[in-house]
């Protein structure tokens, strides 16, 4: 098991960034969406928690078999795919993934916002306890990103919000920024297969933190386009996108499937493969 806590801030407040949050993820998720891979929505209803009171929950299915190192897909079948769940109490949530295909692996994600620039250390003091983590700072204008995701228009430093007039942000941004706030993100990954262990929990983490990257960017990059929208408005939003990316991807997986092997031959083959 791997533990890290990712601290991401936004030149957004707390309520802001809940609507940019859904905005992004809804966005994101229908671009990246082609070929048969992305994300397919099961489930999106309200959710109602004895401790943490109402929220949203959502599960997911997540398509991404050529976006895996080369040395993984060697293993794993190409119809496959990641179920996500998620608990929303913003500004609370949760998050698990996992995969019936790799039944030792998961990711558990627990995530809370604060109005300050991540100078809270003690914000998962209940959850860690004596647990050892590392904390990694996530500079969205500053830190590199992979160069396949780059785009002029979503980078921080170039990017200037008409209705905010929040941008450009230079060097040191986190120290003079008003408003400001923190996603503190607490993510556990866990593979455990001896020999593999190590090296997958760390890639794991690597992938994670440039997906952390690239959606917080994007949320302040599309700020101008989600920034009058209520809670109502981007839920309208976030049902619009999930019919269309459900449309598109499952009209892919339809067709590659009707061209694919059997699942005993994927099986086999996976056996074989192991």
């Amino acid at each position: 098991m791997l533990l890290k806590e990712y601290r991401i801030c936004m030149p957004l407040t707390v309520e802001e960034y809940r609507i940019g949050q859904l905005y992004m993820i809804s966005k994101h998720s229908h671009e990246q969406s082609d070929r048969g891979e992305g994300v397919e929505v099961v489930q999106n209803e309200p959710y109602d928690d004895p401790v943490h009171g109402c929220g949203q929950f959502t599960e997911k299915r997540v398509y991404l078999n050529s976006k895996l190192p080369s040395w993984a897909r060697a293993v794993v079948p190409k119809i496959f795919y990641v179920t996500e769940k998620a608990w929303n109490y913003y500004p609370y949530t949760i998050t698990e993934y996992t995969c019936s295909f790799l039944p030792k692996f998961s990711i558990h994600i627990e995530t809370k916002y604060e109005d300050n620039k991540g100078s809270n250390d003690h914000i998962f003091d209940c959850e860690t306890k004596d647990q050892e983590r590392e904390v990694c700072f996530v500079d969205i204008a500053y830190d590199e990103i992979p160069e396949r995701y780059y785009k002029e228009s979503e980078d921080p430093r170039q990017f200037r919000s008409e209705k905010t007039s929040r941008g450009l942000l230079q060097e040191g941004w986190r120290d003079t920024q008003e408003p400001i706030m923190c996603s503190y993100k607490l993510v556990t990954v866990k593979f455990e297969v001896w020999g593999l262990q190590t090296r997958v929990e760390q890639f794991v983490h690597k992938v994670v933190r440039d997906v952390l990257l690239l959606g917080h960017r994007q949320a302040f990059a599309w700020v101008d386009e989600w920034i009058d929208m209520t809670l109502d408005d981007v839920r309208e939003y976030e049902k619009q996108m999930h019919e269309k990316t459900n449309i598109k991807v499952c009209h892919d997986q339809q067709e590659h499937s009707t061209n694919s092997p059997s699942l005993d031959e994927i099986e086999i083959h996976a056996k074989a493969s192991t």
